[in-house]
């Protein structure tokens, strides 16, 4: 049933299961078995890359200056926009089969650059699909409040998202046609107040959708305390989280999802993992894989996790398993190696796991293979002639 039956010494599984016969048996002998790994935050679904911005970032032009400049994610809308479903489709099952191979067995799947109720719905039907069609686990996202749409004021589009767009979402959920999961707001300066985002993830929850929303990233917004009121189950970022936003998410058993990545290349504040985690913050970690942080390695999230921000290598590998599972409402089936569990696990070629860490960039050679609901879903030809070394 794709589900751990035992978890334990060889010798005593041995005996257990003395009398049971194996379709495949794989010697792990000198290598390491770990959970598969959980990206708990991604905008994989879009058109029109930015590679084109990433001179302008280098050059010091900000975030919010590249967007004022027409770029950002405005440009990636209009791309995307235009993109057949087809298109978005093929585009998708490239990026998730890059993250499956980089260790991912469970991604958070973000709508965002639609705006629009027509497109949203475009890239909402293409999770869904990747969702039915691959074996890498999915957990949706509706996030049309990802910007100001053009045109339209915070109030105009606050008030069409939860008049037109989420009713829409919640007949497609009635009907079986689409199944989102979670509601998403870029609550920000110059894009989502606090009052708008509390008005749109309370309409959200009240269709049965779980809060997992963008907060205190470019300004202090009071984003944790907000989602720590809502019984919020994650909030994104927080690289300008406040003192007493840590305190609210740590008693709400709010997960933070910290994106190493996205400090990184916006070279803005480290989010304060220590004080979160001294606190006793659930926190986990994502790739944050989109067009302005091009990144599907949460190894790589790890190694920049423990550099950056601070955290030991056994928190980096809790926050992108069982914490990044919790951020998603899923850690009572993946997440960690017990029985019951769903069975997503990576085997690594190496007889140390913290090497999947250590070696930036290096787990191409490092990840033999990586199983979902027990089935060999990727072997890596190249750890059977190489050592990881």
């Amino acid at each position: 049933d794709g589900c751990i039956k035992a978890v334990g010494q060889a010798d005593v599984i041995r005996s257990q299961f003395s009398d049971a016969t194996f379709e495949r048996i794989i010697d792990c002998s000198g290598k390491c078995v770990l959970p598969g790994l959980v990206d708990a935050h991604t905008h994989p679904v879009w058109a029109g890359d930015r590679v084109h911005e990433f001179a302008m970032k280098l050059a010091g032009a900000s975030y919010m200056e590249i967007h004022q400049a027409g770029g950002g994610i405005h440009f990636t809308v209009e791309h995307t926009q235009k993109a057949t479903e087809e298109e978005l489709f093929t585009s998708l099952q490239h990026r998730l089969g890059r993250m499956l191979r980089a260790g991912s067995t469970l991604v958070e799947c973000k709508s965002g650059y639609g705006l629009n109720l027509e497109t949203e719905l475009k890239m909402l039907r293409v999770i869904e699909r990747a969702k039915r069609s691959m074996d890498i686990g999915i957990s949706s996202t509706y996030c049309g409040a990802h910007a100001m749409p053009k045109g339209k004021t915070a109030t105009e589009a606050t008030d069409d998202i939860i008049n037109h767009h989420l009713p829409k979402l919640k007949e497609l959920k009635l009907s079986g046609e689409i199944h989102v999961n979670n509601i998403d707001v870029f609550c920000e300066k110059g894009v989502f107040d606090l009052e708008s985002t509390r008005r749109i993830l309370q309409a959200g929850k009240d269709i049965g959708l779980q809060i997992n929303f963008h907060g205190d990233e470019l300004h202090p917004m009071k984003s944790a305390e907000l989602g720590a009121e809502l019984g919020a189950r994650a909030v994104s970022h927080l690289e300008e989280v406040t003192d007493e936003g840590i305190v609210a998410m740590a008693r709400a058993k709010c997960a933070a999802v910290l994106l190493p990545t996205t400090a990184y290349m916006l070279r803005l504040k480290q989010p304060q993992a220590r004080k979160m985690l001294e606190e006793g913050v659930i926190v986990a970690l994502g790739s944050d894989f989109n067009p302005n942080a091009y990144c599907f390695s949460m190894p790589m999230v790890m190694h920049l996790a423990c550099v950056n921000m601070k955290m030991s290598m056994n928190e980096a590998l809790a926050a992108a398993t069982i914490n990044a599972a919790y951020a998603l409402g899923k850690s009572d089936t993946h997440g960690s190696l017990e029985v019951g569990k769903q069975g997503d696990l990576l085997i690594i070629n190496s007889s140390r796991w913290e090497h999947l860490i250590y070696q930036f960039g290096g787990h191409e050679a490092l990840i033999n293979y990586v199983i979902i609901k027990g089935k060999v879903v990727y072997e890596n030809e190249r750890c059977e002639t190489m050592s990881s070394y």
